[in-house]
């Protein structure tokens, strides 16, 4: 191609030689014309040369980059397997230090954070029975009082004199394993900055069956979360938290008390057959899409005073063992609490419900407040059951004075 271009170029210029002058002049130009061709093949030649060792300098470097990359992917393999293979070990120092091998991990790789936060929820999701009490277990082969029973001893542990495990140590590892899955999951510190350490809002959590000892998610983004069949024991803390995408948690248990307050739901939240056995506080927490606790139980109290239910809310069969309160609670879309029990007193004063309000079949055992409460939609409460002092005073149905349901004069 060189050899191209350099005849094509003499040819060119040999042929706008002019043919005026003597004979030595246009041989002298013919000469020049020559030079001129030879120097622009030349020149070609240097070009391509100078291209060949670009791609092949890109070459390098882009081998280079691959090696490196590939030595890098190798090395945050081999971490990733070693700190996985010290979650499975016998002492709980060494499974602590796995933990936090996986957290330094995912500090400096985001690529690999999600994939370490499956880890560490697997490790949460395995099979375990929280100790009874903090009292220290029996220097014997007896189970601590009320506490689960200690394995018998093996061929490995019969004749030595290792003391049995302490039933507080798993418990140790656990509340690690919370603590780092918390301290990377909260966007913003204390004082309202941007959180160093914070993992980014995609991280999904699937705690599916896992048991978690006095959870702390207070002010951290949940994105589409699972928590299905999980088994808080203890306080759990999901206050001021934020839950992005789909959140589940369906037939979950609270041991303890449950504290939702001023948490954010931007999609659909589901509780159906949740069970929280102490107080349940969702107070002036925000449903921006559909919210399900049908057929929740709630043991303790349970407050919802001044959430916000955007999309429909359904509380249809749950039962209220204590005060159920919804004071100045706003449903956007309908709100339904066809067959709810309410042994304690049921509290809506000051609610609005925007659309359908759904209560046929509840039943309230201990009285019901809907003073100043807002129905712009139907307010239904055919075969409602009201026990104890029931009050509408001040509420109003599409505009007009609402007195409540009629009831069954005594006979």
């Amino acid at each position: 191609m060189v050899g191209a271009v350099t005849w094509v170029a003499v040819t060119w210029l040999q042929g706008s030689v002019p043919v005026v002058g003597d004979r030595v002049q246009r041989a002298q130009l013919r000469v020049e014309s020559i030079r001129t061709g030879l120097t622009i093949g030349a020149a070609v030649t240097a070009a391509f040369a100078l291209l060949l060792a670009f791609r092949r300098q890109q070459l390098a470097e882009r081998t280079q980059q691959a090696t490196e990359y590939d030595a890098g992917e190798k090395r945050v393999t081999e971490l990733y397997v070693k700190a996985a293979d010290q979650l499975g070990a016998d002492k709980a120092p060494v499974r602590l230090a796995g933990l936090y091998a996986l957290e330094r991990l995912a500090q400096d790789n985001p690529a690999h954070r999600q994939s370490i936060v499956e880890v560490i929820c697997a490790y949460l999701r395995m099979p375990y029975t929280p100790p009874d009490g903090e009292s220290a277990p029996e220097p014997c082969d007896q189970p601590p009082a009320g506490g689960p029973a200690l394995a018998a001893p093996t061929a490995a542990t019969a004749d030595s004199d290792k003391p049995a495990a302490d039933p507080r140590e798993e418990r140790q590892v656990r509340l690690a394993a919370q603590r780092i899955l918390a301290r990377h999951l909260r966007p913003t510190t204390p004082e309202g900055k941007p959180h160093p350490s914070y993992w980014g809002p995609k991280v999904v959590l699937d705690l599916t069956e896992a048991v978690l000892i006095d959870l702390d998610f207070a002010g951290c983004h949940l994105h589409n979360a699972i928590f299905i069949r999980t088994h808080f024991t203890g306080t759990t803390r999901f206050g001021e938290a934020t839950f992005s995408g789909t959140t589940r948690f369906g037939e979950a248990a609270f041991s303890g008390g449950a504290w939702f307050g001023e948490a954010a739901f931007s999609g659909g939240a589901w509780f159906a057959k949740a069970a929280f056995g102490g107080v349940a506080g969702f107070g002036e927490a925000t449903f921006g899409g559909d919210a399900g606790f049908d057929e929740a139980t709630f043991g303790g109290d349970a407050w919802f005073d001044e959430a916000a239910f955007s999309g429909d809310a359904g509380f249809d069969e749950a039962a209220f063992s204590g005060d159920a309160g919804f004071d100045e609670a706003t449903f956007g879309g309908d709100a339904w609490f066809d067959k709810a029990a309410f042994s304690g007193v049921a509290g809506f004063d000051e609610a609005t419900f925007g659309g359908v309000a759904g209560f046929d079949e509840a039943t309230f055992g201990d009285g019901a407040r809907f003073g100043k409460a807002t129905f712009s939609g139907d307010a239904r409460f055919g075969k409602a059951t009201f026990s104890g002092t029931t009050r509408f005073g001040g509420a109003t149905l599409a505009g007009a004075r609402y007195d409540g349901p009629e009831q069954p004069s005594a006979e």
